[in-house]
């Protein structure tokens, strides 16, 4: 099978990691991917449209196509993979605005009866600063469209709250502060049914102890115990198949990766958001820790055949985001970076997020965040230590890392 990985960040060389170890590929491009993944794959330029990945796709005889980012999804590139009769996994489109707009999935989630936060949607600035009496303090204020992970600021007062909307409008999402803990619940859907992935946790503030500005996610960890048993029924049974059914019921059933980011609050969960793909540093850790043919997976759901059984995980894993000095406003690009070698020795799986050659040939910086360094351990403290012990051999200046990743895992057990 000849697999093509659009995107070229951490997730899709976690991707690449995980589905080059799978006899069924024969041979794995990517585009446009990125220094790491060009040890896995073949590395193609990015194309100038959305269109035209259909064409490249085309040209190199791909038998099965996996997006990673959202903007492509959301352009709709599986409805021009299918009107040429090419596989590819993720949802059409019109599916993809469960992503692509924020009021349309609060609208939906009200429509499917899917517990989430309060809130008010709004058209203007002016409209979003009137509704400001509405609510108390700290507010959710969020960008309607895709904003990369940044679109989201939790305002402690009048005055963050309109400096927040100024920023992020007009079209707006004000929405109520929930209290709990977050959680990443990921499944893969053939348009009927959820194979449900082990649970993960985001690290979302660009400093210890969740404080500092929310990021693109600065690590995450993954481990079986994040759920209970109850939980994890009772998020399938009123969130996630409720959302599978409501799609097919308006005439755009969902396919490919569905993401809900929830917050485990002392009344149940409640969703924050629905992304419709992996997440990303949640893949790091959930290809780490996935045991099995991650091919065989995707081309039985690609073809809307239901696999048996639930994938399989094993061991828990950490993966901890070395990000550039400056992340996430202005960070500092081609600092060159060493000791990933001396890394993977250590134990870890090195993923590349933001990197790229130097003229020179050296490896350098290329984004925000640089690298994902995951781990895996029998236990979650023993691969917290193996995730943490390979981060201290990268060196590159300026960079910054959470040094509590996993931290609450490891205080709840």
């Amino acid at each position: 099978m000849r697999i093509l990985i659009v995107g070229g960040g951490g997730r899709e060389h976690a991707l690449a990691w995980r589905l080059a170890q799978s006899p069924r590929v024969s041979a794995l491009l990517a585009c446009p991917g990125n220094p790491g993944i060009a040890q896995l794959a073949t590395c193609l330029p990015q194309p100038d449209s959305t269109a035209a990945y259909a064409d490249l796709a085309a040209a190199h005889r791909i038998d099965l196509t996996i997006v990673g980012p959202e903007a492509p999804l959301v352009d709709g590139i599986v409805d021009r993979f299918r009107q040429r009769g090419l596989k590819i996994v993720g949802p059409t489109q019109a599916a993809a605005r469960l992503e692509g707009s924020k009021i349309f999935a609060k609208q939906f989630f009200d429509r499917a009866g899917i517990p989430t936060a309060w809130s008010v949607q709004t058209g203007t600035t002016a409209e979003a600063v009137h509704h400001l009496k509405d609510f108390s303090f700290p507010l959710v204020i969020k960008a309607d469209g895709l904003a990369a992970g940044k679109g989201v600021v939790i305002a402690q007062n009048r005055g963050e709250a309109e400096s927040a909307m100024e920023r992020l409008g007009p079209a707006l999402v004000l929405e109520e502060f929930l209290e709990g803990e977050e959680v990443s619940f990921i499944g893969l859907s053939n348009g009927s049914l959820l194979f449900r992935f082990a649970p993960t946790q985001d690290h979302k503030r660009l400093i210890d102890g969740d404080h500092g500005p929310n990021t693109g996610g600065m690590g995450a960890y993954c481990d079986n115990r994040i759920l209970t048993s109850a939980q994890n029924d009772e998020i399938m049974d009123r969130i996630m198949l409720p959302a599978l059914g409501q799609m097919r019921k308006e005439g755009t059933p969902f396919t490919g990766f569905l993401y809900a980011g929830l917050m485990m609050t002392a009344t149940g969960p409640k969703v924050l958001e629905f992304n419709v793909r992996l997440g990303d540093p949640e893949t790091q850790s959930l290809m780490v820790s996935y045991r099995g043919d991650f091919a065989e997976l995707l081309d039985l759901v690609a073809n809307g055949t239901s696999p048996m059984g639930e994938p399989a995980w094993a061991d828990p894993s950490v993966c901890v985001v070395i990000a550039a000095e400056g992340y996430p406003d202005k960070p500092a690009t081609g600092r060159v970076i060493t000791g990933i070698s001396e890394a993977e020795r250590a134990g870890a799986v090195v993923f590349h997020a933001g990197t790229q050659l130097s003229a020179d040939g050296q490896l350098v910086s290329a984004g925000g965040r640089v690298l994902g360094i995951t781990a895996a351990g029998e236990t979650l403290e023993q691969a917290q230590q193996n995730a943490y012990s390979a981060v201290s051999k990268i060196k590159m200046e300026g960079a910054q890392y959470r040094r509590d990743i996993a931290q609450k895992g490891l205080r709840r057990w």
